[in-house]
């Protein structure tokens, strides 16, 4: 069976499969991303109100471009001191050319502010164009922005080296794998969709 990672973010891409192949079983699992049709510039229009309906559209969106099943994708992360920024608009937010950019501009919005509580939310979609069927998964985790980079930046992803998870002593991006896909929102997220996949076999 072919699925499609509908993202062309390849920081969420790796982070996606490494989930996946973290949990093992879906081994007749054929998985391709938008890298695998370069001669695709669409993009999707996130008009989605809450994470789940964006990673829904993002999935039905390329799922019936190519007529295969698809997994969206949308993540974000919400400030207690600004809970009218970012969330499903977290990489929106702060238009920056580079992760570096953005990163530096988002340090600078928190460089005062005491309260750098933070929640990362990460939703997953499935879609299959075949036979209509559709899941969303959500998974969250509360955290801290530190004060600056613990850690060095992955592509797409930058919050991962300032965000420092609840019972962690370092920064997302400068944890094991292992230990970053169990307590991460994107794990937690693929976890319900891997035992979702699983038993559609």
């Amino acid at each position: 069976m072919k699925i499609l990672i509908a993202t062309g973010n390849q920081g969420k891409k790796m982070e996606l499969l490494e989930a996946f192949a973290a949990h093992g079983g879906l081994e007749n699992l054929e998985i391709l991303s938008l890298a695998d049709f370069p001669e695709i510039t669409d993009d999707v229009e996130e008009t989605g109100k809450s994470f789940e309906e964006n990673a829904l559209l993002k999935a039905k969106f390329f799922g019936e471009k190519f007529n295969i099943p698809a997994i969206g994708e949308d993540s974000g992360l919400i400030l207690d001191a600004f809970p009218e920024k970012f969330g499903i608009r977290t990489r929106r937010e702060i238009p920056a050319a580079t992760d570096e950019l953005w990163l530096e501009t988002f340090l600078k919005l928190l460089e005062n502010v005491e309260n750098r509580r933070a929640t990362f939310f990460s939703a997953t979609a499935f879609f299959d164009p075949n036979s209509g069927n559709s899941e969303t998964f959500l998974g969250s985790t509360a955290g801290k922005i530190t004060a600056k980079p613990e850690s060095k930046l992955e592509p797409g992803i930058p919050v991962s080296a300032v965000f420092c998870a609840d019972g962690e002593t370092k920064v997302y991006s400068a944890l094991q794998r292992e230990q970053k896909n169990k307590i991460s929102h994107r794990g937690k997220s693929v976890a319900q969709l891997h035992a979702f996949l699983k038993n559609l076999k």
